[in-house]
């Protein structure tokens, strides 16, 4: 799997976030996209997984050189991030058999099984709506995770862990990225210290101030 960036850029109104952003992301690897709040780290993940359209610049997708029609890029990415709202009403088990109807389960594995690696077995039965945040960003590191995906994206994936959950977050991690593309979006170095290319948004915005002298020059 790649996924390409050329000379990428996203404004909201006249205000770029980035600009002239070119990045190859490929299979078997870990990315971090790092970056203070607000410069626009969960943005450019977001156009990654092709949820926010480009204002210039391209994005494209291929397995083994043969390029994925970018209406259909939903199939191949997960994403997860904790403003991302789940089924409340529903239990656990109910959820991830919802989800799996979207989805396959990764690696043929039973709900059960990933509900016990992700330590909520107890709470299996439990409505969504009564767990503690902890528990719900569990839930969706795990419907990003364990879905048969090759693209899984991450934005600040241990918002609302404990310590406990960290550990969890990073085994899940290291345990289920061979043979992807796993790009994390965050300001928290233990959540990427295990990347093997780190981006900064700095970079990016350097790009802004060039053109913004030739838009002017």
């Amino acid at each position: 799997m790649k996924i390409d960036l050329s000379r990428a850029g996203k404004r909201f109104n006249r205000e770029w976030v980035f600009r002239n952003t070119s990045i190859n992301f490929t299979s078997n690897k870990k990315y971090a996209i790092t970056g203070i709040n607000g410069s626009g780290k969960s943005t450019l993940l977001q156009c990654i997984g092709n949820m926010i359209r480009l204002n210039e610049g391209t994005i494209s997708y291929s397995i083994a050189s043969k390029t994925i029609n970018p209406e259909s890029t939903s199939q191949y990415i997960s994403f997860s991030a904790p403003y991302l709202e789940l089924i409340e009403e529903m239990t656990l088990s109910e959820f991830f058999l919802f989800h799996q109807k979207f989805k396959p389960i990764t690696g043929h594995r039973s709900l059960d099984d990933i509900i016990e690696e992700i330590q909520l077995s107890s709470s299996k039965h439990k409505q969504i709506r009564d767990f503690s945040s902890g528990m719900k960003q569990r839930v969706r590191l795990a419907q990003a995770i364990f879905s048969e995906v090759p693209i899984v994206l991450l934005d600040e994936p241990c918002s609302n862990l404990d310590q406990q959950g960290i550990e969890l977050y990073k085994n899940l991690v290291m345990n289920y990225s061979n043979d992807r593309i796993i790009i994390i979006s965050s300001n928290d170095q233990q959540e990427y210290s295990f990347c093997d290319e780190v981006f900064s948004m700095n970079d990016f915005k350097s790009s802004l101030v060039r053109s913004f002298h030739h838009d002017n020059g």
